[in-house]
């Protein structure tokens, strides 16, 4: 495993414990819901997933992908789903195992890369859910490709991608609502900082983090043999990004044509 794909584990680990709201669980209300079908939960950070794009998911195999906390996983399966919960983060799936005991519903835990999904056989699932994480990888064309294999024909891929244009600004600058452009994209903390900044991020548990191209994000889903069918947008919850960028996140739903 490579040192960044080890880095980020051990942030994720870190972020269990600081609460962070892709760790925090799901509510009561959010687990009534699901029972009754109704699945309140996001792909991006913030907008609640399309319902049409979830609808239909009692008795189907849902792969869901860097996934683990405790919230989509549980609620798809709550919803009739079988699921499996795949993540890099041993704490993170933790929070599902204790959801799972808790709710007396079964969820088959895995941990991994994900741009390496060789453990899976080929068209495995009808339905993989990616909550935003292909930041965290150098190689999206791994993931997509891996995902296309697994999943069943017919089958949907959903995920939620960040806009590289997020990562042209100064983060500091930005959490004081400022904005300053400071790296040009694609970025990547491998390249793009100096060997004493990725050091000071290590030290303070940061993940490692990557821009991509928007032809790699999205044209990367097409070249793996899906067709996209349906996207939504979603805000940073930084109010100076959100009155310059519309787009912070894109939702998109694909297919695995027949």
């Amino acid at each position: 495993m490579e040192r960044y794909i080890e880095q980020n584990a051990q942030a994720w680990d870190w972020e269990v414990g600081r609460k962070n709201i892709w760790t925090d669980g799901c509510t009561t209300e959010q687990q009534q819901k699901a029972r009754s079908g109704e699945l309140d939960m996001v792909l991006s950070p913030f907008k609640q997933v399309k319902p049409s794009w979830v609808d239909d998911i009692r008795g189907k195999n849902v792969l869901a992908l860097a996934c683990g906390g405790g919230q989509q996983g549980v609620l798809m399966a709550l919803a009739g789903a079988k699921v499996t919960v795949f993540d890099i983060s041993e704490k993170q799936l933790g929070q599902d195992a204790q959801y799972a005991k808790t709710l007396g519903i079964e969820l088959n835990l895995v941990k991994g890369d994900m741009q390496d999904l060789k453990m899976f056989d080929n068209a495995s699932f009808d339905l993989i859910f990616n909550p935003t994480s292909t930041c965290f990888i150098q190689d999206v064309h791994a993931v997509y490709r891996h995902c296309h294999r697994v999943l069943k024909p017919g089958g949907y891929f959903l995920t939620s991608l960040t806009n590289p244009v997020l990562y042209m600004f100064d983060e500091k600058k930005a959490l004081k609502n400022r904005l300053r452009v400071k790296y040009t994209i694609p970025y990547s903390d491998l390249t793009s900082l100096s060997e004493q900044e990725r050091e000071k991020r290590r030290s303070r548990h940061d993940t490692v983090e990557f821009s991509h191209t928007l032809e790699d994000l999205l044209g990367g889903i097409t070249d793996a043999g899906f067709s996209i069918v349906d996207v939504y947008s979603d805000t940073s919850g930084f109010m100076i990004m959100d009155s310059f960028v519309h787009d912070c996140y894109l939702a998109v739903r694909a297919v695995k044509q027949l």
